[in-house]
């Protein structure tokens, strides 16, 4: 099996190589053969079991998704975006990478088919912007997609696409819709949800943390290792009980920002709690006003996708595989 990671740069990226990497299959399938690519050659994880090439390649630029298709991967997971905030900040960016770029990723694809019979698993990560209030609480998987940012209708549009192109037989593509992925290692992105995970990654760390929100807010949450989980089981899922309907609502946790710090209060102390500086920021308080709370993700669930329950397990996690000397 070979298998392609585009956007394998970034933190679910890299976590993803190394999984597969280090374990060597797929759905009872050995991975004989791996390409990483992101704007940048991605890291090649250490110690795998099958070979692994990294490559520099932007799909939004004429040429480079050809190549790729070319490679005729067995799996692809489609990682690659600009994130809300920056997608919200810069409008021609964000619609040249995450709309323009999933395009003619799967034009490629299709037209790599269209001589020689090519229809790959193509995992695509899609994100809960795609919803916009007025919604209810929770939200159900047929509810209305009606995003407020450009970053959810670039991801709202893809989502179409995706289930069109497997219509045609172009591909057999299953999206999954990422809850804010908390608590994410490493340095902030530019991504409007980042404080969700500095206002718990940080005071763990003894360092400061800035919360641009009030502590009412809502959203729904979880860890990198569940991410993971999602992508390994898409890739692995049996999609005739997708039906025409590709895209699926991940499970994850309902949670407040008070949740979150009441969370950080038990596994870290009243002293990490107080490294947090109240600081509102419009912008941000704009946007997150629109994302949605919570979800009863049933379709899902029936097909055994599972995460953490708690902001604690999230923690918890972060702890044992991210955190500054976690064993990983």
């Amino acid at each position: 099996m070979h298998i392609l990671i585009i956007g394998a740069g970034g933190m679910i990226g890299r976590k993803l190589a190394a999984n597969l990497s280090r374990s060597g299959s797929l759905g009872g399938r050995t991975v004989t053969r791996m390409t990483l690519v992101d704007i940048a050659p991605p890291p090649i994880p250490a110690g795998g079991v099958a070979p692994v090439e990294a490559l520099a390649a932007d799909i939004s630029e004429s040429g480079a998704v050809e190549a790729l298709a070319a490679r005729r991967p067995d799996v692809i997971f489609h990682l690659a975006a600009v994130v809300s905030g920056e997608a919200e900040r810069n409008f021609e960016l964000g619609y040249r990478v995450n709309l323009d770029g999933t395009r003619s990723l799967l034009e490629a694809i299709r037209r790599e088919g269209s001589s020689q019979a090519y229809v790959p698993r193509f995992v695509f990560s899609s994100s809960i912007a795609v919803y916009g209030s007025p919604f209810p609480d929770p939200i159900p998987d047929d509810y209305v997609l009606a995003p407020l940012t450009s970053y959810g209708v670039q991801k709202a549009i893809s989502e179409l696409l995706l289930a069109d192109y497997s219509r045609r037989g172009f591909i057999d593509g299953v999206g999954i819709r990422l809850p804010t992925i908390v608590i994410r290692p490493g340095a902030p992105n530019a991504a409007a949800s980042g404080f969700f995970s500095g206002i718990l990654r940080e005071p763990l760390a003894g360092q400061r943390a800035v919360l641009p929100v009030e502590e009412t807010v809502k959203h729904w949450l979880a860890s990198p290792r569940s991410a993971i989980k999602f992508l390994i089981h898409a890739a692995t899922l049996d999609t005739a009980a997708l039906g025409v309907r590709r895209t699926l609502t991940m499970p994850g946790v309902a949670a407040t920002v008070a949740d979150q710090i009441a969370a950080l209060r038990r596994a870290a102390g009243p002293e990490a709690a107080d490294l947090i500086d109240r600081r509102r920021d419009e912008v941000i308080e704009g946007i997150v006003a629109g994302w949605p709370k919570s979800f009863t993700p049933e379709r899902a669930t029936q097909l055994g996708f599972v995460a953490e329950t708690t902001v604690d397990e999230l923690i918890e996690v972060y702890l044992a595989e991210d955190a500054p000397g976690a064993s990983g």
